[in-house]
């Protein structure tokens, strides 16, 4: 049984299992609650309402979809089965064990005790000095800092702009943007920090000219490679949108900011890294990196980030490799509409303009939401294939 919750970094990083997620998180979950359609094996998605499942049974007649929906309640009556969520916390270990699940569908306090600590942004540092020492052409700083004094004279030391991260949180999130000098409210910011999750990441903000990751599936020790992940983040660090596209068409573009190589040096080490860093973890692994413009010309920042969840780049790659027709290329995207019919109008308009085109079960080129489009929406996720 697979289930999207989107505000899982959040809870994760609160770690009480009476956490209360934002509003707006609780609203993305609700719209996008089909999602795990896409990269699910087929198994059953946890969803409710009539627009989900007349959704769902709209999109069977179209495309290859053999995924069922259930609502919440039944999970009491699919006591052998996984569930496979965007991520785990002791929160949504509650949920699930109230509405039925049982003690070995779930992970223990100790799992997920471990699984905060994999998350935490020191390991990236940690790996991205690894990184750097195996091979002299990637560039980057990045530094852990358990002392405000040591941190503030960091920041007063080193030119230009600089990024302050907190150790637990979602990707693109808990982020602060030094430019020039650090403020008074933002020097209360790391204080808190460091109180309560024991230091802040440091790292010089760089030119970036290229996001991009690489995807893994690790499990208890043994790393595989999953594909490549070419992505768009806003100028705040949020995720924008990735690219559909194969592997071979993203090796080919990232070779004109690094040696062809270099990359696949790179994916090795990670393999054999990803499964020292985390022996017990079980699930992807998507390590964030960026192709940056340097004095001496382009280099890779190899580790920006590390998610240990399931990632919108591991949507759309299995997206690319299961509904699309081979050759064909497009975009992935999740919008936000701030007012009510908003999404509607988008979703009429892009159907007119945009019609879907689908030949044996694969998307030629055209239009298509991934989640359910009603004049309630405020979040979606679509395609759109040229």
């Amino acid at each position: 049984m697979y289930f999207f919750n989107p505000w899982h970094d959040l809870a994760l990083s609160n770690f009480a299992a009476s956490y209360t997620p934002p509003a707006s998180a609780v609203k993305m979950a609700d719209d996008m609650a089909l999602l795990p359609v896409w990269y699910g094996n087929g198994e059953a998605v946890i969803a409710e309402g009539e627009a989900n499942r007349s959704f769902l049974d709209a999109l069977k007649s179209v495309l290859p979809v053999t995924a069922e929906m259930i609502s919440s309640q039944e999970i009491v009556l699919r006591r052998k089965e996984r569930i496979i969520p965007w991520g785990w916390s002791p929160m949504l270990r509650r949920k699930m064990a109230s509405l039925g699940a049982g003690e070995h569908q779930l992970p223990s306090m100790e799992e997920l005790e471990r699984l905060k600590e994999y998350t935490n942004r020191k390991n990236a540092v940690r790996l991205l000095r690894e990184l750097k020492k195996e091979e002299k052409s990637f560039c980057g700083e990045s530094y852990y800092f358990i002392r405000l004094e040591e941190l503030l004279e960091f920041l007063q030391s080193v030119p230009g702009d600089k990024i302050l991260k907190m150790p637990v949180s979602g990707s693109g999130k808990g982020l602060i943007w030094i430019l020039g000098n650090i403020t008074d409210k933002q020097t209360d910011w790391c204080r808190r920090v460091i109180r309560e999750q024991g230091g802040v990441v440091a790292e010089p903000v760089l030119r970036k000219v290229q996001d991009f990751a690489m995807e893994f599936y690790v499990q208890e020790g043994k790393t595989q490679f999953a594909g490549y992940s070419l992505f768009h983040s806003a100028a705040s660090g949020a995720y924008a949108g990735n690219e559909l596209l194969s592997d071979s068409k993203i090796v080919e573009r990232l070779s004109g900011y690094i040696r062809t190589d270099l990359l696949h040096g790179l994916r090795e080490s990670l393999k054999q890294k990803l499964s020292l860093f985390f022996p017990f973890y079980t699930g992807y692994a998507g390590v964030d990196m960026m192709a940056c413009e340097t004095e001496e010309g382009y280099m890779i920042q190899p580790c920006v980030e590390i998610n240990l969840r399931m990632n919108m780049g591991v949507v759309a790659r299995i997206f690319h490799e299961r509904y699309m027709e081979r050759g064909a290329e497009g975009k992935f995207k999740v919008n936000y509409f701030k007012n009510q019919g908003d999404a509607q109008s988008f979703h009429k308009k892009m159907q007119r303009e945009s019609p879907l085109k689908v030949a044996y079960g694969k998307i030629l080129s055209g239009y298509q939401p991934l989640t359910p489009v009603t004049s309630d929406t405020r979040y979606m996720a679509y395609v759109q294939i040229c």
